[in-house]
């Protein structure tokens, strides 16, 4: 009997802190278990890859509201419920700390360095109006069509 490859794939659609959180942990779960890992980010998934520092960019007037509506890196990015005004990310990144749970930045790290495979999609890069000098290096940019042949092979599928 022959071993198959398992494959892990991701969406990750949210924007939250959260919810990028728990994509990441799964993500790096699955490529601890020698699992082939695809994590797909489209639309408010899209701030767990941008970077935390100001990239010049010529954009159009509707691209640069995006651009300050949208958080500027993983680190940055607000949680799903309890909020607080901003308050709530500090006191979880607080708790985090005392019980030595990694950072999401620290977790996309470690995604790259097991060899998860980061995807932007194009199609929502162009809607946004984010180029790629804005977005950590080392990630693939692809369409759905990209992911999808993915999940078509993946035994985890997974939309967050």
């Amino acid at each position: 009997m022959t071993e198959q490859t398992k494959r892990t794939t991701i969406v990750l659609f949210s924007g939250d802190y959260d919810k990028a959180m728990a994509a990441y942990i799964i993500a790096n779960g699955a490529a601890a278990y020698d699992h082939e890992v695809t994590i797909f980010h489209t639309f408010w998934g899209f701030n767990a890859l941008r970077k935390e520092e100001l990239i010049p960019v010529k954009k159009g007037f509707l691209e640069k509201m995006f651009g300050k509506m949208m958080p500027r890196g993983a680190d940055k990015m607000g949680l799903s419920k309890m909020n607080f005004a901003g308050m709530g990310p500090k006191m979880i990144k607080n708790v985090m700390k005392k019980h030595n749970v990694l950072t999401l930045p620290q977790l996309i790290e470690m995604a790259q360095e097991q060899g998860v495979k980061l995807v932007a999609c194009t199609m929502t890069m162009d809607l946004l109006g984010l180029q790629e000098k804005e977005l950590l290096d080392d990630i693939d940019y692809a369409g759905v069509a990209a992911y999808l042949a993915d999940a078509e092979e993946g035994s985890v599928n997974l939309f967050i």
